[in-house]
């Protein structure tokens, strides 16, 4: 029987702790770090969603719309060989930075629908598919399988929702789960 001065560990993140599929595994731990993403934006007004957190240089609304593309670019035009726009016109600082006229909504929806798209793909596939060409990736050697894809995508979101904890503490002093 536990006392109660001792601590219950937390539960994991992501997955149920009986998942050992590596399909529901990354796919879980995907979805739940695009969560995470939206969690962290809770609370933040207008204002202080759009605007750059110093010394980082970007808002975490930027944020969003990085990881909107990035979803693009991995996966329509990634794995899928979507015929897609893959970056923004301009620098990759365009990428990062949400124009005045664009409204939150708008990114965020925008956002949404390409973990939609992204969400169709793998709902077909299986991790050893190859990623289909004339999208990407021109030639069958550079072509990688979905898993390996969606391995990256977790570790991108990974480092960017902890790079949401650092700008979360520097505006309002929020802390991560």
């Amino acid at each position: 029987m536990q006392q109660p001065s001792e601590q219950v560990p937390a539960l994991l993140d992501g997955p149920a702790v009986d998942v050992s599929d590596a399909d529901e595994l990354l796919l879980g731990y995907l979805e739940w770090y695009r969560q995470a993403l939206m969690r962290k934006l809770d609370g933040l007004s207008d204002d202080l969603l759009r605007t750059p957190v110093e010394p980082l240089g970007w808002s975490p609304l930027g944020l969003v719309q990085h990881l909107g593309w990035v979803e693009r670019r991995w996966l329509r035009w990634g794995f899928g060989a979507q015929d897609v726009v893959a970056y923004p016109p301009g620098d990759d600082a365009e990428e990062w930075t949400v124009a005045p006229d664009t409204s939150t909504a708008r990114v965020i929806a925008a956002y949404q629908a390409e973990v939609t798209v992204a969400n169709s793909l793998t709902a077909q596939a299986v991790l050893t598919d190859k990623a289909r060409l004339g999208g990407r990736f021109k030639t069958p050697d550079q072509a990688p399988s979905l898993g390996r894809i969606l391995f990256h995508l977790l570790q991108e979101y990974a480092r960017h929702v902890g790079h949401l904890d650092i700008a979360r503490q520097l505006i309002d002093g929020q802390t991560g789960e």
